[in-house]
């Protein structure tokens, strides 16, 4: 399979797996993680700060001031009617009551003088009865509350709505999806009754105290009663007629005359809030009494009467402030109808939520599968900012509540599968690298590798490299020489281990041992810029351990019979030549699907190895490629021994000898012979080579012939091979003569 395909594979499945896993949970959603997802919304309204409200609704408070002034709350019912005359004469539109007047006023008149049995023939004013007829003369919306779980004592009176509640398309499945109650907190008889209409007040807290929602209506006695928003709303626009839409799964939304109201499934509202408190218009209730307020404040609006004062306990925790007006809470529900401003939770909701889920865990998948860790990470960040974003924009800009849970734990859950799945697989690929380099690059190497390893490390690709062949001159008797295998094989340890250790030092790429012989090359897999210059480097440290090993083997007992055979016939009993030529070559992962090897094939590697074997032909200990010297920045000491074709190419290729390290005669040295010397011989040198290329054969061969009579001349054989030439051609004189070689055979 495709490598790329493969890894397609590995992150598509882990994603849909995590989406599959973070969607189950999503439906089965517990209560304590959806309480979380509102907690983590409530900051989207803090980021939001506030906005202004319509101004169609103000708050008549009893604050602590007006508790001062007045007195103690439940205030006298005649004080309280005294408020509702100048508000209506200020012009107000509506008044609706966040309080129950659930008892006859204690203060009343007319019951002190029943309680004390009082003779009078003075008219004593009732309390309840002005307070009631000021009630029905007003544009007055009652206030009460539901008993929503059942108690020991159980009121059951029913307001009367005068409004017609119809439900549509409601069956026995959703019918009770709508909050049940059990009772009912009316005011007294006298003052419920002569109210127009009334609605109830309760706000119900989510699982974590907070009020996010609102219910609009409530299911008591199997009759559908509106909420003191609600019926507020109703009034003010004159409907007569309020639908319960439902759905498959519960309510959808309210209408109200022209208004469309969006519910939960429960028929709640989630509270759009304009901001923190008293975000709406505040008049105290001492200000009302007192006449100390400005008409046109109150003129057409709708006054909500309720309190701040934390004494009363009508406080509620919200986005913005757990310490929050219960009867602001209204405020912002009138006003979101009012204005239909709305946020929602519509039931496809979840549907958008699960395929919002499956994008996140394939985005960031995906990420991590096709970008580099550093990259990934930063492209995850940016899009759990960009996703916040479109949360907040659908939120406050459509009014939609997307879930902002879920897609957080998909960011979070996708990127450590993700995470995980590279761990593993970069563990592998190291495995992979170690197994391939581990052996044959350098400690900085292979950390370079592994730093920068993907899935095209392996992959063949076209690179310039210097290649390296090296081999052990006289093997053959070498290996006839030892008394066994296993010294055999001890004695290439011995120069093996060096020679590697030297060629990955040099930042070298060993590829493979053929027999007693070594193939390197630099510049693969890792970058190595100088390439050239570290393959002569070490090819000269290798030539010098080479001494070194001589002097060693001499005076060890395993190698005694070796050394005599060495002895006998003239030899060291190390001596090696090494090719090197530099050019493009194909490098990467080869072989079959049961065995491979990342190595090097083309035309510079079949040249690299032609000139080691050039160099028994030529005597020397290096040879190179013009390719490789025209590279070289470094300084040594050259010699070009030929201009020659070899087998299998028609370009002609020079052939040079590295003979030392140029150190000005100071420091060690390869060839026993002074600089002087050096610098005469490889002069008269070239001189006889430009005699031979310009087909001077005679006076080029008087040359040859005393270079190769001197005593401390650093080839034996290069002399007697131009000799042979010249004398060759002064026989018989060529045609056309260019000074190329043309090899025949491999050399």
């Amino acid at each position: 399979m495709n490598k790329n395909l493969k890894k397609f594979l590995i992150y598509f499945t882990s994603a849909i797996t995590v989406f599959i896993s973070l969607s189950v949970f999503y439906i089965y959603i517990p209560k304590t993680l959806e309480s979380l997802d509102n907690s983590l919304r409530d900051y989207l309204f803090i980021i939001r700060g506030e906005v202004p409200n319509s101004n169609n609704v103000i708050v008549i408070d009893i604050d602590d001031k007006s508790l001062n002034e007045v007195g103690q709350w439940p205030w006298s019912r005649d004080t309280v009617s005294d408020m509702l005359i100048q508000l209506t004469n200020a012009g107000i539109g509506l008044i609706a009551f966040d309080v129950v007047f659930a008892e006859e006023d204690r203060t009343n008149p007319v019951k002190f003088i029943e309680k004390y049995k009082i003779d009078t023939d003075k008219e004593i004013p009732d309390y309840d009865s002005i307070f009631a007829s000021t009630v029905a003369q007003t544009p007055t919306v009652l206030g009460y509350q539901f008993q929503l779980s059942k108690d020991d004592f159980m009121e059951s009176r029913t307001p009367e709505i005068p409004a017609i509640f119809i439900e549509k398309n409601m069956n026995e499945l959703n019918k009770d999806m709508i909050v049940k109650a059990y009772g009912t907190i009316l005011n007294t008889p006298i003052i419920q009754e002569n109210g127009y209409t009334s609605g109830f007040f309760n706000n119900i807290p989510d699982e974590s105290g907070v009020v996010r929602s609102v219910p609009l209506v409530i299911r008591y006695d199997d009759q559908i009663f509106p909420s003191l928003a609600l019926e507020t709303v109703r009034i003010a626009s004159q409907a007569t007629k309020v639908f319960v839409n439902y759905d498959e799964i519960g309510v959808t939304n309210i209408t109200v005359g022209d208004l469309v109201i969006p519910t939960d499934r429960h028929g709640r509202i989630v509270v759009n809030y304009r901001g923190d408190r008293k975000n709406f218009k505040y008049i105290s209730a001492n200000d009302i009494l007192t006449n100390n307020f400005d008409p046109k404040d109150v003129e057409g609006a709708i006054a909500l009467i309720g309190t701040s004062a934390a004494g009363l306990l009508d406080l509620r925790a919200t986005p913005f402030n757990s310490v929050y007006p219960g009867v602001e809470v209204h405020a912002n529900v009138i006003d979101n109808i009012l204005t239909s401003d709305y946020i929602s939770k519509p039931s496809w909701i979840d549907g958008l939520n699960i395929v919002h889920i499956l994008v996140l865990s394939l985005i960031v998948g995906f990420l991590f599968a096709y970008l580099r860790l550093t990259l990934a990470v930063l492209f995850v960040s940016i899009l759990f900012i960009a996703d916040s974003y479109l949360v907040f924009n659908v939120l406050f800009g459509h009014g939609l509540i997307l879930n902002l849970f879920f897609p957080i734990l998909a960011v979070i859950v996708a990127s450590v599968v993700s995470l995980t799945i590279n761990y593993f697989l970069e563990t592998r690929q190291t495995k992979a690298i170690k197994g391939k380099f581990a052996s044959k690059v350098s400690q900085e190497v292979m950390e370079s590798l592994l730093e920068n390893s993907d899935d095209n490390t392996f992959a063949a690709t076209t690179r310039e490299v210097t290649v390296f062949f090296s081999d052990v001159r006289n093997f053959t008797n070498i290996s006839e020489s030892m008394p066994n295998a296993n010294v055999l094989i001890e004695f290439l340890n011995e120069y093996m281990d060096p020679m590697t250790e030297i060629v990955i030092d040099e930042k070298g790429t060993v590829d493979k041992f053929i027999g007693d012989a070594i193939m390197a090359y630099w510049n693969a897999p890792g970058d190595v810029p100088d390439h050239p210059d570290r393959a002569v480097i070490a090819t000269m440290r290798q030539l010098y351990k080479v001494q070194e090993l001589n002097e060693i083997v001499k005076t060890d007992e395993r190698f005694k019979d070796t050394i005599n055979m060495c002895k006998e016939k003239g030899i060291p009993p190390l001596d090696i030549g090494i090719g090197l030529n530099t050019g493009e070559v194909v490098v990467g992962e080869m072989g079959s699907n049961r065995r491979s090897d990342y190595t090097i094939i083309g035309d510079p590697v079949n040249l690299g190895a032609r000139l080691e074997s050039l160099c028994k032909y030529y005597n020397s200990k290096c040879n190179i490629s013009d390719f490789t010297k025209d590279r070289l920045e470094g300084n040594y000491i050259y010699r070009l021994l030929d201009n020659v074709t070899v087998k299998g190419q028609s370009r002609p290729v020079q052939i040079w000898q590295i003979i030392d390290f140029d150190n000005d005669g100071t420091g060690e040295k390869l060839y026993d012979v002074t600089r002087e010397r050096l610098d005469d011989e490889i002069s008269t040198y070239y001189k006889a080579l430009d005699l031979y290329k310009n087909s001077s054969f005679k006076e080029a061969l008087d040359i040859f012939k005393e270079l190769e009579e001197r005593d401390d001349k650093t080839n034996k054989n290069i002399y007697k091979i131009y000799i042979e030439r010249c004398e060759h051609y002064i026989e018989e004189p060529p045609e056309d003569f260019d000074g190329v070689f043309r090899w025949t055979t491999k050399g």
